[in-house]
């Protein structure tokens, strides 16, 4: 009887040099990170502009996969580019400290720099979502020549939990405004983010010209029998 035939199996080998078609290039994901970086700086940048880059930021991670190292990366790249806008405003408000010293919200800003709750307060505007609150804490800051440093340093870490919060929300579909006013109104994302910006910038105005004392004084009083 003839010998069986022997069973030849070759193991794949792959080519040096090549690269994974599961996993992007790197230079792809730089690119990208990079267009997210710039996106979280100019909106954070322009005071009072109000555009949403957590929702470009989910956009591009539900596009291009979601697992823990991406998030990661882009919570940080956002966050980064969110918090070194901030140092536009407040340079653009130290050009300006003649002027913007006229106005009384800004001169009250200038007398709560340096107290106990002036960085609380920069965390609580900074995390909160939407209002761009914490823009006049810069513009204050820079008026009235604050430190930058420690500002920083907390508004990182408020960018850092208010990026990985929002982006986990939409990721999850619980927040669908977009999909919302789309089905709804036609409009899309580029245009909800064009009319969302136009209303902060008015909205901005509006607060900054409002009297700021009384609010202030109340939250004072509020704070004061806290810490008693």
């Amino acid at each position: 009887m003839p010998a069986p035939r022997a069973e030849v199996r070759t193991a794949y080998k792959r080519p040096e040099g090549s690269v994974d078609r599961e996993s992007p290039p790197l230079i792809s994901v730089l690119i990208r990170l990079f267009i997210l970086f710039l996106v979280s700086f100019v909106s954070n940048a322009t005071a009072f502009f109000g555009a949403s880059y957590t929702l470009i930021a989910t956009a591009e991670l539900a596009a291009t996969g979601v697992n823990l190292q991406s998030f990661t990366l882009v919570v940080l790249v956002t966050a980064l580019g969110a918090t070194i806008g901030k140092i536009v405003i407040y340079y653009s408000a130290f050009g300006l400290k003649g002027t913007l010293r006229k106005n009384r919200n800004v001169r009250l800003l200038g007398t709560w720099l340096g107290k106990s709750g002036f960085y609380l307060g920069l965390f609580v505007t900074a995390l909160l979502p939407v209002l761009p609150l914490d823009d006049y804490v810069y513009i204050g800051a820079g008026a009235n020549r604050g430190k930058l440093g420690p500002m920083l340093g907390v508004t990182f870490l408020a960018k850092l939990a208010k990026s990985a919060f929002e982006i986990l929300l939409e990721l999850s579909g619980l927040l669908e405004v977009s999909r919302l006013t789309h089905n709804f109104l036609g409009l899309s994302r580029l245009e909800i983010s064009i009319l969302a910006s136009a209303a902060f910038v008015i909205l901005g105005i509006a607060i900054y010209k409002m009297d700021w004392e009384p609010w202030v004084s109340r939250a004072g009083k509020i704070l004061g029998r806290k810490s008693a």
